[in-house]
């Protein structure tokens, strides 16, 4: 028997609730096949492509145990904030932005790289995409039960809904790419805004302005969690001592730390942040390919993703992190042997495949996911990433009044745990 101990912060009016929990036992043999099919794919990464993607898989692989450990959600902590006021995930959020904030203002202001990458942020152009874009991808992440991460990771772990979500978000991103020349051009947009570079802050500037906001934000959270007196997020299994690292759940603080730490990471390898959904497209873009359908002459497709399309998707960096995000998944949840695939109702199986669809098409217009966009954007200063978290905020309010049609449940106030 193991204890779970359920932390909350010191200025909200909850006592801290202890959990007994059972942990099941090691499913050894999928930890064994997970092993295997790692390292043959690392070597397959660095003998096709080269060790920058081998080094990228590796942190997709830690990116994966992390996620899966702390069950980190983006997804789930809008829910939770938008419907009974809990407040613990968007915490995380903030303070993973505030880490990565600073680690990315040093690495982008210096040019540090560890490959000779001229390291570079994601800012993009704020307008009618973004806005619609980032809209419809925090209705899709509540009626898929996940968002870009939370889809890969809960993928690996196991769960047969998110496999749905994870194909229809696939085609979504397609369908978002043939659409993309007719939103990039024909609708109206501002220039790309970077709190650091088209200010006049600088790095140091916009950090400072960054760090205010996260800490305005944090402090909002704590006047909501008062107010609200909102119940808690459920325990997770657990251990103690060093068998926690490969069998307990991690604290979300603490894995809001690795995420953002791993995040800086990759953009001083591979030159940008962490990104997910650009793999989508461009797997979607190859199958179409492999059909007959002419993709390579679609706007989305010209230039570098062009070019990805004529190449192995173990040269592209996107998608070998994101083979790394589900098999880190699948190894963490073998070793804590909870990988127990289950059988799809029909209403969640219909709001997997919408919610999919909507993340696709959303992310493909909003230049990004819950990562790219949200996480990314905001890191690298960029104004759309702010917009993005607003526009999703929004869509998950929607979003809240569409799940029960589909059998959904939202948390209630009344829940002793959420």
């Amino acid at each position: 028997m193991a204890q779970t101990t359920l932390n909350t912060p010191a200025n909200w009016d909850h006592k801290s609730t202890t959990v007994v929990t059972k942990l099941s036992p090691v499913q050894k043999p999928l930890v064994a096949a997970g092993i295997l099919a790692t390292i043959i794919l690392l070597i397959a990464i660095v003998n096709m492509a080269n060790w920058t993607q081998g080094i990228l898989f590796i942190i997709g692989l830690a990116l994966g145990a992390t996620l899966l450990h702390a069950r980190f959600g983006f997804t789930s902590a809008f829910r939770r904030l938008v419907s009974v006021g809990n407040v613990q995930g968007l915490q995380a959020h903030m303070l993973m932005l505030a880490i990565a904030t600073t680690l990315f203002a040093i690495i982008l202001s210096t040019g540090f790289s560890f490959t000779g990458i001229k390291p570079a942020g994601y800012v993009s152009p704020v307008g009618a995409s973004v806005i619609f874009g980032a809209f419809i991808f925090g209705i899709g992440m509540q009626l898929g039960n996940g968002c870009a991460s939370g889809t890969l990771y809960s993928v690996g772990g196991g769960s047969s809904s998110m496999v749905l979500t994870l194909i229809s978000f696939i085609a979504g991103s397609v369908l978002g790419a043939y659409h993309f020349t007719f939103w990039m051009e024909d609708m109206p947009k501002l220039q790309p805004i970077s709190l650091a570079e088209s200010t006049g802050l600088g790095y140091f500037g916009a950090w400072l302005v960054q760090m205010a906001m996260f800490a305005a934000i944090y402090w909002i959270t704590v006047q909501i969690a008062k107010k609200k007196n909102p119940p808690m997020m459920k325990p997770l299994p657990t251990t103690s001592g060093w068998k926690k690292i490969f069998r307990g759940s991690w604290p979300l603080f603490a894995a809001a730390i690795i995420l953002a730490v791993l995040n800086a990471l990759t953009l001083a390898i591979r030159g940008n942040p962490w990104g997910i959904t650009s793999a989508f497209a461009l797997w979607g873009g190859k199958a179409l390919s492999i059909a007959g359908v002419d993709v390579a002459s679609w706007g989305y497709f010209q230039g570098v993703n062009g070019v990805a399309l004529t190449q192995t998707v173990l040269a592209d960096s996107t998608s070998v992190m994101n083979f790394g995000i589900m098999l880190g998944a699948f190894i963490s949840a073998a070793f804590q042997g909870t990988f127990k695939p289950k059988k799809i109702k029909p209403g969640v199986a219909g709001a997997a495949i919408i919610g999919g669809l909507m993340m696709g098409y959303g992310a493909r217009l909003a230049f990004g996911c819950n990562i790219g966009a949200y996480f990314g954007g905001i890191a690298s200063f960029s104004l759309h990433g702010w917009v993005w978290m607003v526009m999703a905020m929004l869509g998950t309010f929607l979003a809240l009044y569409i799940r029960p049609l589909f059998g959904l449940k939202n948390p209630k106030s009344t829940d002793s745990i959420c």
